[in-house]
C-alpha cells in the first residue's frame, strides 16, 4: 500500500470579482430613475388622491398620506439598489451605507403634521429625530459620491466624457450640500416664507432629484456630448 500524504493545503481566501459592467450600469440606472422621478411622483399622486394640488412641509411627510406606500417602497428599492451595487471595494462599502440610511429613513417616519397630531408622543418625537439623522447621512453619502467617488473614475470608457460628466456630478454633489444646508438652517431658524411650498420639501426634492440624475449620468443613460478638448483613447 502506497501512503497518502494527509496534509491539506489551506485554503485561500478568494476575492469575489466585481460585478459585470451591465450589472453595475443596470443598479446606477435604476437608482436614478427612483430618485429623480420621486419628488415628481409623490406631488402627482398626492394631488391626485386628494382631488386637489398638495404641498406637504415636506416629502417625508407622505408617510401620512395615501402615497406612503409610495414613498416608503421607493426607498426600500434605492437602498436595496445600493446594497446590492458592487463596483470596487471603496464604493461598495460607501453603497451599502447609503442603501441601509435608506431603508431606515423609510422604516423610521417622520414627525407627523401637526394638523394630524397636534402633541406627538415621546416615541414620535424619537422616531422623528432618528428619521432626520439617517436621512442626513443618506444625503451626506449621496453627496460624496457626485463630489469623489464618480469623478474618481478608472474605467476606460469613461475617459471621453469625463469632463462633461465631472462637471455634472460636482454641480449635482453641491445641490444636495446647499440643500442639507438650506433644510437644516430653516429648521433650526423655524424660517417660513409667504410660499405655499416649504424649504424643507425643496431641499429635499432638489436634493433627491439631483442625486438621481448624477446616477443616471453615471449608468449612461444619459449621453452627454464629450468635451472637444477632452483626451482621446490612451496609447501604450
Amino acid at each position: 500500500m502506497t501512503h497518502r500524504d494527509s496534509t491539506i493545503d489551506p485554503i485561500e481566501p478568494i476575492d469575489l470579482p466585481d460585478q459585470d459592467p451591465q450589472t453595475v450600469q443596470r443598479l446606477r440606472f435604476g437608482v436614478g430613475v427612483i430618485g429623480s422621478l420621486l419628488p415628481i411622483v409623490l406631488l402627482v399622486g398626492n394631488s391626485i388622491t386628494s382631488a386637489r394640488f398638495v404641498l406637504l412641509a415636506s416629502m417625508s411627510a407622505s408617510y401620512y398620506t395615501h402615497m406612503r406606500n409610495v414613498f416608503v417602497g421607493s426607498l426600500c428599492a434605492i437602498g436595496v439598489f445600493l446594497i446590492c451595487y458592487r463596483h470596487d471595494r471603496r464604493e461598495d462599502r460607501l453603497s451599502t451605507l447609503a442603501g441601509v440610511f435608506a431603508i431606515l429613513v423609510a422604516l423610521f417616519p417622520t414627525l407627523p403634521p401637526s394638523s394630524l397630531t397636534p402633541h406627538p408622543s415621546g416615541t414620535q418625537t424619537t422616531l422623528g429625530v432618528l428619521h432626520l439623522c439617517f436621512a442626513a447621512g443618506l444625503f451626506g453619502v449621496l453627496a460624496f459620491f457626485c463630489l469623489r467617488l464618480f469623478r474618481d473614475t478608472r474605467d476606460p470608457r469613461e475617459r471621453q466624457d469625463a469632463r462633461v460628466h465631472n462637471w455634472v456630478y460636482r454641480v449635482c454633489g453641491w445641490v444636495i450640500v446647499g440643500s442639507i444646508v438650506v433644510i437644516a438652517a430653516a429648521g433650526v431658524l423655524h424660517f417660513a416664507w409667504d410660499f405655499p411650498l416649504t424649504l424643507t420639501y425643496l431641499g429635499e426634492a432638489v436634493s433627491v432629484f439631483a442625486f438621481g440624475v448624477a446616477w443616471l449620468v453615471k449608468s449612461e443613460a444619459i449621453v452627454t456630448v464629450p468635451s472637444r478638448s477632452a483626451p482621446g483613447p490612451a496609447t501604450a
